[in-house]
């Protein structure tokens, strides 16, 4: 190697260090910008200050509290909203069960179109793949008016005489366009080798069976993806709740619209900041937990499925 070339390769040595050491700057300062307002949340969660006797629960500029507690969490899970008697327990099982119904439907319903579309050859397939994917496009909530008169037109929402079955509209809003989100499943399913398909119905085994026999035991990490998108969307969802179950149903609102009306709902009250605070440390912990716990399955899943897909 000559001089010019030694030369030439460390100048490029030089420029790639210099290119990756700007990309990691801009990244290091932008996760500490995303970082502030979570490390905020949880220390105003933790927030046990007082003025004399009087408890300070508002919004302050002390990012760091001069004194800590679980004074918050206590109050939350056992005060009154609303006139609701431990009202943010209520509110967590009602999220939990609307999430919980919603990925399992959800979860179903994705994983067998995408087997259809993967594995069956029929008439406008393609064309159901490309205006799926056009739908795909348009946020969920422009269709949100569209789905409460729907809804309300057999009676599961504003329905005065059994304002529970707002949660059932709840999971079918959720649940039923779920299908239409299938193109990374489907991206996953074929991946399986179309041998296997086409040696099981040699041996007699219908769709179903082929689907919930074999291609389903062959795709954990798929699967775990869908359930936790199918989970974690009700979990955090706002506007669909907010609309859906209305505002006057406060024992049957979910976390996310409970704790967004101790601030800004009807009878609002700043001094429940911290109870705020510590109510979005509460929700996201499960969240945190389950992508921590599955993490290894979800990145295969998103992999593989994006790759083929």
């Amino acid at each position: 190697m000559n001089a010019t070339t030694k030369k030439r390769v460390s100048s490029q040595s030089r420029n790639r260090r210099v290119s990756l050491g700007v990309t990691y700057t801009i990244l290091i300062i932008l996760g500490i910008i995303w970082l502030i307002p979570l490390a905020w949340i949880v220390l105003s969660a933790f927030r046990c200050e007082y003025n004399g006797d009087t408890f300070i629960g508002t919004v302050t500029s002390n990012f760091f509290p001069k004194a800590y507690g679980l004074k918050n969490f206590k109050d939350l899970f056992t005060a009154t909203y609303y006139g609701v008697s431990n009202a943010f327990p209520r509110w967590l099982l009602n999220t939990l069960i609307v999430a919980v119904v919603d990925c399992l439907i959800s979860t179903f319903l994705v994983l067998s179109v995408a087997y259809c579309m993967s594995k069956l050859k029929f008439k406008l397939r393609k064309p159901f793949m490309n205006i799926s994917m056009i739908i795909g496009l348009f946020p969920g909530f422009m269709s949100m008016i569209a789905i409460y008169f729907l809804l309300k037109s057999i009676g599961l929402t504003g329905n005065p005489n059994h304002p529970g079955y707002s949660m059932i509209g709840l999971i079918l809003a959720y649940s039923a366009g779920a299908g239409l989100g299938f193109q990374i499943a489907k991206g996953f399913f074929d991946v399986i080798p179309n041998a296997l398909v086409e040696s099981a119905k040699l041996d007699g085994c219908t769709n179903f069976k082929i689907f919930q026999q074999i291609i389903l035991p062959l795709a954990k990490p798929i699967i775990i993806y869908q359930a936790l998108m199918s989970f974690t969307g009700p979990w955090m969802d706002f506007i669909f709740a907010k609309v859906i179950i209305g505002a006057e149903n406060s024992q049957y609102w979910t976390v996310s619209v409970g704790l967004y009306s101790l601030l800004f709902g009807t009878h609002p009250d700043t001094n429940l900041f911290t109870q705020f605070a510590a109510g979005c440390v509460i929700v996201a912990i499960p969240i945190v937990s389950l992508f921590m716990w599955l993490q290894r399955y979800y990145v295969e899943g998103v992999t593989a499925g994006a790759v083929k897909g």
